[in-house]
């Protein structure tokens, strides 16, 4: 009995000693799995403007080792213009000059555009730098009344929740100055609709995902190019942004899971009578820091 008493405390440490190198194997494991498990770090994601329809499109995984690039794109030369001093500055003052006068204008006339100003934008938007020259962008033109209307009836039914519900006092108040609300008359009276969806992602074809680098910095860039054109061909927009009505609209006009609706740009012609508010912009040295 006095055996078995002493050798107590070496079962016991034993026991001990396998309990420890169990857990410490079992957390190993667990280590790995969750390393092989977590996904790769990506800063060109973007993760805002979630559309909630994705669903099973989403858990599909990207094929991280062939994006159907070329390997050795070939490189040509470069002619570019060179102008002199006084011309650069003079054509940098002209530009200037075109781009102040831009203005968000809500009250547009449903005369007609031709189809040719409305390609040639668009063609200039396409120039944009993307990530990795994914070109992560598309650019949808809704010419048709009835579709028009279906698009303003969907946005103004979201709009006057976020007026009233969403937006919060702060940001209605900041916006009474503009006297802006839920009704969005030129959604229907513009001659174009142009709604610029951004792609996260694109398709190999071997259908799995290709990845779409800084998809919405790369769009932003080409939205800002559209909006030069625009100004430059003597038409003119209000950017809007529907909150929450990016997959509504995104089913409405049969586009992919894979596109966000990022902007819509109603564009035309002011009415005759159109106003805008007098507003002021930032001096340069406001908006510059030069070092």
């Amino acid at each position: 009995m006095a055996f078995f008493s002493s050798l107590t405390p070496v079962f016991i440490a034993i026991i001990c000693v396998l309990i420890g190198v169990i857990l410490k194997k079992n957390n190993g494991e667990r280590g790995k799995h969750e390393t092989k498990s977590k996904p790769p770090s990506r800063p060109w994601v973007d993760e805002d403007l979630k559309d909630g329809s994705d669903h099973q499109a989403e858990e599909e995984e990207v094929d991280e080792e062939w994006q159907g690039f070329d390997e050795n794109i070939a490189h040509v030369p470069f002619t570019a213009e060179r102008y002199s001093e006084a011309e650069m500055i003079k054509r940098s003052q002209e530009f200037y000059k075109l781009l102040n006068k831009r203005r968000s204008v809500r009250f547009l006339s449903d005369e007609p555009v031709p189809r040719e100003i409305i390609d040639n934008v668009i063609r200039t938007a396409g120039t944009s730098p993307s990530g990795a020259h994914t070109e992560p962008w598309t650019f949808v033109v809704v010419q048709d009344p009835d579709l028009k209307h279906k698009i303003r009836e969907i946005v103004e039914e979201e709009e006057e929740i976020n007026y009233k519900k969403r937006m919060g006092d702060r940001w209605v108040n900041d916006l009474k100055r503009l006297r802006t609300n839920w009704i969005k008359e030129y959604l229907d009276t513009a001659p174009y609709l142009i709604l610029i969806f951004k792609q996260v992602y694109g398709r190999l074809p071997n259908g799995k995902k290709k990845t779409h680098y800084y998809n919405e910095i790369s769009v932003s860039i080409a939205c800002g190019i559209l909006l030069a054109a625009l100004q430059n061909a003597g038409l003119y927009t209000v950017t809007s942004t529907p909150l929450n009505c990016g997959p509504q609209l995104r089913v409405l006009l049969q586009r992919p899971a894979n596109e966000k609706l990022l902007l819509l740009l109603p564009v035309g012609y002011p009415k005759k009578d159109a106003t805008v508010p007098a507003l002021t912009r930032k001096p340069l040295e406001d908006i510059m820091v030069f070092m």
